[in-house]
């Protein structure tokens, strides 16, 4: 398995045969080096989406199209994508899970918002979500944009997952110190990496803080275009 951080909350995984790209957020991502798009997209097999902000669509349909891949995400929003845009979607709802070749993708809660940009302004593009990817013996939950929940007690129990995709920058979601309350209270994860921090000034620019309240679990703060291998 192999994680690659594409900046903000954007990722590569290349898990089971498939390469999933997770909110990628390329052109203007302050983060990504626009010169190695075409690095970042190679071989991708499906485009998967947290919720419909710009900062983790912008890119998603783009290079769904230009790849000819599907993209995946809450209902509400792939079935605007299929109207509006004629691309193919796998489109289901929270606690739906898909099979993606030999991937495993189940989608779960998350609080937030979620609009999208449209001709007359903000759209409802559907509620914002995480997913569980499962493949290769093991789960990486991904958080999408959230604050701490309860629920998450409840995706322990039922996936148990090895590796956290954690939202940790505060203001917008929850910061690193709610992160590492939320990673030990309510997982046991062996790995964490976090995202959604560093990008602009207003968010937490290091993990310190994650890493010091989670002794025992192998934080990993992310470099762009560095594949993590688990």
């Amino acid at each position: 398995m192999k994680i690659t951080f594409l900046g903000h909350s954007g990722f590569r995984i290349e898990i089971a045969g498939q390469v999933l790209l997770l909110d990628p957020w390329l052109k203007g991502n302050p983060k990504f080096p626009e010169a190695r798009r075409a690095e970042a997209i190679a071989g991708a097999t499906h485009v998967i989406l947290t919720h419909g902000h710009f900062d983790h669509t912008a890119d998603g349909a783009t290079i769904a199209g230009e790849l000819g891949i599907p993209v995946v995400g809450i209902y509400d929003l792939m079935s605007h994508y299929e109207r509006t845009l004629d691309l193919t979607t796998v489109g289901f709802n929270k606690g739906g899970t898909v099979s993606l070749g030999d991937v495993r993708l189940t989608m779960v809660s998350a609080t937030h918002s979620s609009t999208a940009e449209g001709e007359n302004g903000p759209f409802y593009a559907g509620t914002e979500a995480g997913y569980m990817i499962a493949g290769e013996g093991k789960t990486i939950y991904v958080s999408g944009d959230t604050d701490v929940m309860a629920d998450m007690g409840v995706f322990e129990a039922l996936h148990h997952p090895q590796i956290g995709i954690l939202c940790a920058g505060g203001y917008f979601t929850m910061d690193m110190k709610r992160a590492a309350y939320a990673a030990r209270t309510f997982f046991n994860f062996e790995t964490v990496i976090p995202c959604h921090f560093g990008t602009f000034p207003v968010l937490e620019q290091n993990a310190d803080v994650l890493k010091a309240e989670l002794p025992g679990v192998n934080v990993i703060e992310p470099q762009v275009l560095e594949p993590i291998e688990l």
